[in-house]
């Protein structure tokens, strides 16, 4: 099916979405879904709507300059504006393809959901507990730079102001959609601040960025849960406070293990390590998914494996380097602040896009 026979079907599909509501003859169930069906198609009938009409301008405009160049009388002026917007909109009508080609890719379905954070240290030690503060770190301020919502759930610190592991809750819209291409091994190379000699050191950290899955998502079955609870406790195991209150789930069909001891309340630590837990095995079922559907793929942006070394940090000389696209920011001050995330971000989405593209070819 070529582009414009898409289109088409688009529009006719736009057209009868439309009338069905306006004559109110669907049921309340299909009331719902059909005008969710609409509202997604709007933008896309309106974007192909610009092209046409833009398509069709074109065509006017090349057909009045063709008779102007035969016509010695024909205002030079007026030839001269016509041959203007003419270059215009052959310059921007490739624009609108693109945004309607764009639109009209496979929607992620986890895309507008919120997002649970996973930062582990990994090999490297303190210097790699250090870093990965810093990650988790540098995501709180992304996610106040764009008006998210950063909760914090459950940090193991080393007593040194690093994380062995952090998790956070991210709410917001399309959060997911933004972070999705994190996932992986961040590598940090630098003279950690206890190294006596000098030298420049390389360790990682893990990042897990998974989609927060409803129960609608996801049903978890209590008898495939084993619950322990126990004392909570601090850097160091300093005593936090007295009571069993810290929660430990394991999922037995998969061995998957959520452990969630912020909270004073038993309860409420409960229902946070659900949420991972129901946010992991979400992510399993898609990456089972994925795994079926990338089997052939030759071009994406990473494969979201978390032992997938995806970019590089490194410090004296000032630069971060993400290794999917081979993109190089020298302001890596600015990456860590939040500030310039956007930049490698927005980056990683549009090779995601013409890799999409090209599929459909």
């Amino acid at each position: 099916m070529s582009l414009d026979e898409k289109f088409d079907k688009v529009m006719a599909r736009y057209d009868e979405l439309r009338d069905t509501l306006a004559a109110g003859l669907t049921e309340s169930g299909d009331f719902a879904r059909l005008s969710k069906e609409y509202a997604d198609l709007t933008p896309i009938a309106e974007a192909i709507a610009e092209l046409k009409k833009g398509r069709a301008e074109a065509a006017d405009l090349a057909e009045m300059i063709s008779a102007m160049m035969g016509d010695a009388s024909a205002d030079p002026e007026m030839k001269a504006m016509a041959e203007e917007e003419f270059h215009v909109l052959t310059k921007r009508i490739p624009e609108l393809e693109r945004k309607v080609q764009i639109s009209l890719l496979p929607k992620d379905e986890a895309d507008e959901k919120n997002a649970i954070l996973e930062v582990r240290a990994g090999t490297g030690g303190d210097e790699a507990a250090l870093f990965a503060a810093e990650l988790f770190e540098m995501y709180r301020r992304y996610a106040g730079l764009r008006g998210w919502r950063f909760e914090a759930m459950d940090v193991s610190e080393t007593g040194i102001g690093g994380y062995k592991e952090a998790t956070a809750n991210i709410t917001g819209r399309g959060v997911f959609a933004r972070l999705k291409f994190e996932s992986g091994v961040h590598r940090v190379q630098r003279v950690p601040a206890t190294e006596a000699q000098g030298r420049i050191h390389t360790s990682a950290a893990t990042v897990a960025v998974l989609p927060e899955a409803e129960e609608v998502d996801i049903h978890i079955d209590e008898k495939d849960l084993r619950i322990d609870v126990f004392r909570s406790s601090g850097p160091g195991g300093q005593s936090v406070n007295t009571t069993d209150s810290a929660v430990r789930i394991t999922h037995l069909p998969t061995g998957l293990v959520v452990s969630q001891q912020d909270e004073k309340s038993q309860h409420k630590n409960k229902a946070k390590a659900l949420k991972v837990l129901r946010s992991r095995l979400y992510d399993m079922e898609r990456a089972a998914k994925d795994a079926v559907r990338a089997a052939d793929r030759k071009n994406q942006v990473g494969s979201g494996d978390r032992s997938e070394r995806i970019r590089t940090y490194n410090f004296p000389q000032g630069r971060v380097t993400d290794h999917r696209i081979n993109l190089t920011l020298y302001k890596i001050d600015k990456v860590m602040a939040g500030e310039a995330l956007d930049e490698l971000v927005d980056a990683l989405i549009a090779e995601d896009e013409a890799a999409r593209l090209a599929e459909l070819g």
